[in-house]
């Protein structure tokens, strides 16, 4: 991409993050944690690796 550009970066600190279940899979956005899921699962943000 050229110098100067912009472009949206998944990262962007301006823009909700999306976090996904660990046990059913839904993905949500929002800017902060979103606590726990409707299933009773735990969501972990999809930007941070799982390991």
């Amino acid at each position: 991409m050229p110098q100067g550009q912009d472009y949206e970066h998944e990262n962007d600190p301006t823009s909700p993050s999306k976090y996904e279940c660990l046990q059913c899979g839904t993905i949500v956005e929002a800017d902060s944690h979103p606590g726990a899921c409707e299933c009773g699962g735990e969501f972990q943000n999809r930007a941070k690796s799982l390991e």
